[in-house]
Protein backbone atom coordinates (compact mmCIF):
# COMPACT_ATOMS: atom_id res chain seq x y z
CA UNK A 1 0.00 0.00 0.00
CA UNK A 2 1.33 3.44 -0.83
CA UNK A 3 1.49 6.27 1.71
CA UNK A 4 -1.60 8.10 0.37
CA UNK A 5 -3.74 4.92 0.56
CA UNK A 6 -2.52 4.21 4.11
CA UNK A 7 -3.43 7.77 5.14
CA UNK A 8 -6.94 7.48 3.66
CA UNK A 9 -7.51 4.11 5.36
CA UNK A 10 -6.32 5.47 8.71
CA UNK A 11 -8.55 8.56 8.43
CA UNK A 12 -11.58 6.41 7.54
CA UNK A 13 -10.90 4.11 10.50
CA UNK A 14 -10.65 7.07 12.87
CA UNK A 15 -13.92 8.50 11.54
CA UNK A 16 -15.67 5.16 12.04
CA UNK A 17 -14.33 4.82 15.58
CA UNK A 18 -15.41 8.30 16.63
CA UNK A 19 -18.75 8.44 14.78
CA UNK A 20 -20.58 6.33 17.36
CA UNK A 21 -19.08 8.04 20.41
CA UNK A 22 -19.11 11.71 19.50
CA UNK A 23 -22.73 12.07 18.38
CA UNK A 24 -24.12 15.04 16.45
CA UNK A 25 -21.98 18.14 16.29
CA UNK A 26 -23.35 21.19 18.07
CA UNK A 27 -22.33 24.74 17.25
CA UNK A 28 -22.05 27.65 19.67
CA UNK A 29 -25.50 28.87 18.60
CA UNK A 30 -27.16 25.49 19.13
CA UNK A 31 -26.94 25.62 22.90
CA UNK A 32 -27.27 22.09 24.31
CA UNK A 33 -26.64 19.31 21.82
CA UNK A 34 -29.55 19.08 19.33
CA UNK A 35 -31.08 15.87 17.94
CA UNK A 36 -33.95 15.05 15.71
CA UNK A 37 -37.22 14.99 17.69
CA UNK A 38 -38.67 12.05 15.71
CA UNK A 39 -38.10 10.17 12.47
CA UNK A 40 -39.38 7.32 10.31
CA UNK A 41 -37.15 6.04 7.52
CA UNK A 42 -36.76 2.90 5.48
CA UNK A 43 -38.36 0.69 2.86
CA UNK A 44 -40.11 -2.67 2.95
CA UNK A 45 -42.40 -4.91 0.93
CA UNK A 46 -45.53 -6.36 2.48
CA UNK A 47 -46.23 -10.08 2.55
CA UNK A 48 -49.25 -11.31 0.61
CA UNK A 49 -49.81 -14.99 -0.16
CA UNK A 50 -51.28 -14.11 -3.59
CA UNK A 51 -47.94 -12.58 -4.60
CA UNK A 52 -48.94 -8.89 -4.63
CA UNK A 53 -45.99 -6.51 -5.00
CA UNK A 54 -46.62 -3.90 -2.27
CA UNK A 55 -43.86 -1.48 -1.27
CA UNK A 56 -43.73 1.35 1.29
CA UNK A 57 -40.83 3.82 1.64
CA UNK A 58 -40.47 6.58 4.24
CA UNK A 59 -38.24 9.60 4.76
CA UNK A 60 -40.09 11.57 7.47
CA UNK A 61 -38.48 13.81 10.10
CA UNK A 62 -39.43 16.14 12.93
CA UNK A 63 -36.70 18.65 13.78
CA UNK A 64 -35.64 19.10 17.40
CA UNK A 65 -36.79 22.73 17.30
CA UNK A 66 -40.34 21.51 16.45
CA UNK A 67 -40.62 18.91 19.25
CA UNK A 68 -43.85 20.48 20.54
CA UNK A 69 -45.63 20.35 17.17
CA UNK A 70 -45.65 17.04 15.21
CA UNK A 71 -47.51 18.78 12.35
CA UNK A 72 -44.22 20.56 11.51
CA UNK A 73 -42.73 17.25 10.34
CA UNK A 74 -41.23 17.21 6.86
CA UNK A 75 -40.37 14.65 4.24
CA UNK A 76 -42.16 12.23 1.96
CA UNK A 77 -43.42 8.69 1.81
CA UNK A 78 -44.34 6.51 -1.14
CA UNK A 79 -46.35 3.37 -1.61
CA UNK A 80 -47.28 1.08 -4.48
CA UNK A 81 -49.44 -1.99 -4.95
CA UNK A 82 -49.29 -4.20 -8.05
CA UNK A 83 -50.67 -7.61 -8.95
CA UNK A 84 -50.18 -8.64 -12.55
CA UNK A 85 -51.39 -5.81 -14.83
CA UNK A 86 -53.33 -4.10 -12.03
CA UNK A 87 -51.89 -1.56 -9.61
CA UNK A 88 -51.03 1.98 -8.66
CA UNK A 89 -48.47 4.10 -6.82
CA UNK A 90 -48.53 7.34 -4.87
CA UNK A 91 -46.18 9.82 -3.25
CA UNK A 92 -47.24 11.94 -0.26
CA UNK A 93 -45.76 14.98 1.45
CA UNK A 94 -45.62 14.52 5.23
CA UNK A 95 -47.94 16.74 7.29
CA UNK A 96 -47.55 14.98 10.67
CA UNK A 97 -45.25 12.50 12.38
CA UNK A 98 -45.83 11.05 15.85
CA UNK A 99 -43.66 8.26 17.25
CA UNK A 100 -43.63 6.37 20.53
CA UNK A 101 -41.05 3.71 21.24
CA UNK A 102 -40.78 1.70 18.02
CA UNK A 103 -44.17 2.74 16.60
CA UNK A 104 -44.64 5.64 14.18
CA UNK A 105 -47.75 7.22 12.69
CA UNK A 106 -47.16 9.44 9.68
CA UNK A 107 -49.75 11.24 7.61
CA UNK A 108 -49.42 13.21 4.43
CA UNK A 109 -51.16 14.62 1.39
CA UNK A 110 -50.70 12.77 -1.90
CA UNK A 111 -48.77 14.99 -4.32
CA UNK A 112 -48.34 12.58 -7.22
CA UNK A 113 -50.08 9.34 -8.18
CA UNK A 114 -51.50 7.30 -11.03
CA UNK A 115 -54.50 6.38 -8.86
CA UNK A 116 -57.54 8.39 -10.11
CA UNK A 117 -58.69 11.04 -7.63
CA UNK A 118 -55.89 10.42 -5.12
CA UNK A 119 -53.87 13.62 -5.58
CA UNK A 120 -54.61 16.18 -2.89
CA UNK A 121 -56.04 13.55 -0.49
CA UNK A 122 -54.57 12.78 2.94
CA UNK A 123 -53.53 9.27 3.96
CA UNK A 124 -51.93 7.86 7.10
CA UNK A 125 -49.56 4.96 7.70
CA UNK A 126 -48.47 3.23 10.92
CA UNK A 127 -45.17 1.35 11.25
CA UNK A 128 -44.05 -0.95 14.07
CA UNK A 129 -40.27 -1.29 13.90
CA UNK A 130 -39.52 -4.71 15.40
CA UNK A 131 -36.38 -5.62 13.52
CA UNK A 132 -36.79 -8.43 11.03
CA UNK A 133 -40.54 -8.69 11.64
CA UNK A 134 -41.70 -5.09 11.06
CA UNK A 135 -45.43 -4.48 10.67
CA UNK A 136 -47.43 -1.80 8.89
CA UNK A 137 -50.98 -0.44 8.71
CA UNK A 138 -52.65 2.23 6.58
CA UNK A 139 -55.66 4.49 6.88
CA UNK A 140 -57.39 3.28 3.73
CA UNK A 141 -57.97 -0.12 5.36
CA UNK A 142 -60.87 1.59 7.15
CA UNK A 143 -61.59 4.66 5.02
CA UNK A 144 -61.54 3.25 1.47
CA UNK A 145 -58.79 3.58 -1.13
CA UNK A 146 -57.15 7.01 -1.45
CA UNK A 147 -59.38 9.26 -3.54
CA UNK A 148 -62.47 7.05 -3.26
CA UNK A 149 -63.13 7.04 0.47
CA UNK A 150 -62.93 9.32 3.47
CA UNK A 151 -59.73 11.09 4.47
CA UNK A 152 -58.30 10.72 7.96
CA UNK A 153 -57.27 13.81 9.91
CA UNK A 154 -53.56 14.60 10.41
CA UNK A 155 -51.59 12.07 12.49
CA UNK A 156 -54.16 9.26 12.11
CA UNK A 157 -53.82 5.76 10.65
CA UNK A 158 -54.72 2.16 11.56
CA UNK A 159 -53.05 -0.48 13.68
CA UNK A 160 -50.02 -2.14 12.02
CA UNK A 161 -51.85 -5.29 10.91
CA UNK A 162 -49.81 -6.15 7.78
CA UNK A 163 -46.65 -8.27 7.91
CA UNK A 164 -43.50 -7.14 6.15
CA UNK A 165 -42.05 -9.68 3.71
CA UNK A 166 -39.12 -11.54 5.25
CA UNK A 167 -35.79 -9.93 4.42
CA UNK A 168 -37.22 -6.58 3.27
CA UNK A 169 -37.98 -4.62 6.43
CA UNK A 170 -35.50 -1.92 7.31
CA UNK A 171 -37.73 0.64 8.99
CA UNK A 172 -36.12 2.83 11.63
CA UNK A 173 -38.22 4.77 14.14
CA UNK A 174 -36.68 7.53 16.25
CA UNK A 175 -38.95 7.88 19.32
CA UNK A 176 -40.53 11.25 19.99
CA UNK A 177 -40.05 12.65 23.47
CA UNK A 178 -42.24 15.75 23.73
CA UNK A 179 -41.81 18.05 26.66
CA UNK A 180 -44.98 17.59 28.69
Amino acid sequence: MNRRTKTVVLCCALLLLTAGTVGPVATATDGPQQREAAALTGTAKLYRSAGDDITFSFDAHLAAKDTADPTKATGTFEFSHYLGDWGAWAKAEVDCLVTGGKVAVVSGVITDSDLPGAEGKRVGVTVHDVGRHDRLGYSWAATGRPGAGNEPPECVSSAPFEKVRKGTGDFTVVPWQPEL
